[in-house]
């Protein structure tokens, strides 16, 4: 298959050999991808801050058809996490986003939906919307958009805070006093349903419910 150029979030990054990279990242149009960035651990890499985890960028890849591995041509960078991470609570947050989706999302299949729920979260942190809203959305989301959806047997609140955020983009939630209870018997249902459906449970959860 010929190179393509991707609007992709990299997800996470292994090392690989001496200066290589293994590096998970999920693509508008392609799925989530995983593919061998050569020498991108030198200093001088042609990729630079682009594989920082959560980094929009527009990835330039070569895929053969049939092959687990995508080989990384380049990058460039869209936008950076780097700001958000000084604050503990969201950079536990964006791990959370990261390890949910690298472990509920099936390789090589399209889900464009995903893709703009990590932006609109991603958006909304970086504007300053309050962390625990944005982790809420995310949960609802990702479980209903993997098909994972469990039944919901929670509080009046908590159902209607569901339901407002079904039909409400994250940026045009009503606004509410947010903290670690709010929600908090949604938030916790929703990610024991995804760990159920994954290999292993989420190493960020109780870094999360330590908050």
């Amino acid at each position: 298959m010929p190179a393509r150029e991707s609007e992709s979030l990299v997800l996470r990054t292994y090392p690989y050999r001496e200066a290589d990279l293994i590096v998970s990242f999920l693509t508008r149009d392609q799925g989530k991808l995983r593919g061998v960035a050569r020498r991108a651990r030198r200093p001088k890499s042609a990729f630079g801050s682009g594989l920082e985890r959560l980094s929009h960028v527009h990835m330039a890849y070569f895929q053969r058809e049939g092959g687990e591995l995508v080989n990384l041509n380049g990058c460039e960078l869209i936008d950076s996490p780097f700001a958000m991470q000084s604050d503990y609570g969201r950079g536990v947050a964006l791990d959370y986003f990261s390890e949910a989706t690298e472990q509920l999302l099936p390789a090589q299949e399209p889900n464009e939906k995903f893709f703009r729920l990590l932006r609109a979260v991603l958006d909304f942190l970086r504007a300053g919307g309050d962390m625990w809203a944005a982790v809420a959305y995310f949960s609802v989301w990702a479980v209903r958009l993997t098909g994972v959806l469990p039944e919901m047997r929670v509080s009046q609140e908590s159902a209607e805070i569901v339901e407002e955020m079904f039909h409400t983009s994250v940026s045009a939630l009503t606004p509410r006093e947010w903290s670690k209870a709010t929600a908090s018997d949604v938030r916790r249902k929703l990610i024991r349903a995804m760990e159920q459906h994954t290999e292993r449970r989420f190493l960020t959860v109780p870094l999360l419910e330590a908050l």
